[in-house]
């Protein structure tokens, strides 16, 4: 298995490690359910090392992600991300990826771990003229989380944080060492660490992105740990954090057989614009096709993965994540059920065992504060 360039933390912060996508990653330290509320209450630092990295540029390179994107990046000034899906010719979702206007005529975009080599290569054979620069290896990625997140980044950050919108980044120095950031890439000028740190996350939270060289890595996560307002948060967690928000799980939520009509939400996807697999969608329009919804539990149970969804006792679709709610103490759930059954307050089941829990479907996010 791969390991990240903070194994060595994770083991000394008393992690325990599991596979996830051919990389050894910590699920938990102190327990799941302590480490959610870390993060919903305080600050709490991931290791996200394991995701791709993916350097796009030449003077066409915005059009011709445009032509792969559901939404485009031309428009997006530097300094702005953008989320969208990557679909194939028959509409599917290849995979969700944030691409960020990281300087002039240069993108970065980045897949999910498990899908790096086949984002890279759909990329590379579908345009033409781009220099693209796997720096997956090369970069390190820690996700700080949390509602004191931006007070403990600006302790250490040469930036105005303040300044810096939901899906916006910047260059910035933290305070220590002298180290650049892909100075062969980047002509940043500052004294301290390099990075690249955007307002983004994957839990609801205010957060930050922060990008570093692996060699600077250990000596980010162990700062922001010397702070004694941050703690070390798993994979457990993370999932819960993301599912409270109704956020997909790539090949869990959807695993190359969705489009991108049936994951929603409908501002993932501008029509305005030419993309491989567009005409699919507007095909699909017309048709009858499942959708993904979100259930709360009415009863007692926790809803799990491949557990039937249920409508007057037959089966109409299946959970694809499913947990309970740290915060809101219910069974919440996403799955695939026809589009007739899908508005909000539909009456629907959970198959738990031997037992149809009665469920609702509910509007997203689960949790709101």
């Amino acid at each position: 298995m791969k390991r990240t360039p903070l194994y060595q933390e994770h083991l000394a912060a008393g992690a325990r490690m599991v596979e996830f996508a051919g990389w050894e990653m910590p699920i938990q330290y102190s327990g799941i359910i302590e480490e959610h509320f870390q993060v919903r209450k305080e600050c709490g630092v991931f290791d996200v090392s394991h995701m791709g990295d993916l350097l796009i540029k030449g003077p066409q390179a915005a059009i011709q992600l445009d032509g792969l994107l559901t939404n485009p990046i031309s428009k997006a000034p530097v300094g702005k991300a953008v989320y969208g899906h990557l679909l194939n010719t028959d509409g599917q979702i290849i995979d969700d990826v944030i691409t960020y206007h990281i300087s002039e005529g240069q993108y970065l975009m980045v897949p999910n771990a498990s899908n790096v080599d086949r984002v890279r290569e759909w990329v590379r054979t579908n345009t033409r003229d781009l220099e693209m620069v796997d720096l997956s290896t090369r970069l390190a990625c820690l996700a700080v989380q949390g509602p004191l997140a931006e007070v403990i980044m600006q302790g250490m950050c040469s930036t105005d944080l303040s300044t810096l919108k939901r899906f916006q980044g910047r260059f910035a120095f933290l305070s220590g060492k002298s180290s650049h950031f892909l100075a062969d890439h980047f002509a940043t000028k500052g004294e301290g660490v390099g990075c690249y740190i955007a307002r983004t996350g994957y839990t609801g939270e205010d957060g930050f992105e922060v990008l570093v060289e692996d060699r600077d890595a250990a000596w980010l996560w162990n700062k922001l740990l010397q702070t004694g307002k941050v703690r070390p948060i798993g994979l457990g967690a993370r999932d819960t954090l993301r599912l409270e928000m109704g956020y997909l799980l790539s090949g869990t939520d959807f695993d190359g057989s969705q489009t991108s009509l049936q994951t929603g939400p409908a501002w993932v996807v501008k029509m305005d614009h030419p993309f491989i697999g567009r005409d699919v969608l507007i095909l699909q329009r017309e048709r009858k096709y499942d959708v993904l919804v979100a259930l709360k539990l009415v009863g007692r149970g926790v809803p799990r993965h491949g557990y039937a969804i249920t409508h007057a006792g037959k089966v109409v679709g299946k959970v694809t994540s499913g947990n309970m709610s740290p915060c809101l103490k219910e069974g919440i759930a996403l799955g695939y059920v026809p589009q007739k059954l899908s508005a909000t307050g539909t009456e629907l089941a959970v198959q738990i065992r031997e037992e149809a829990v009665p469920a609702k479907v509910v509007e997203l996010p689960f949790y709101r504060k």
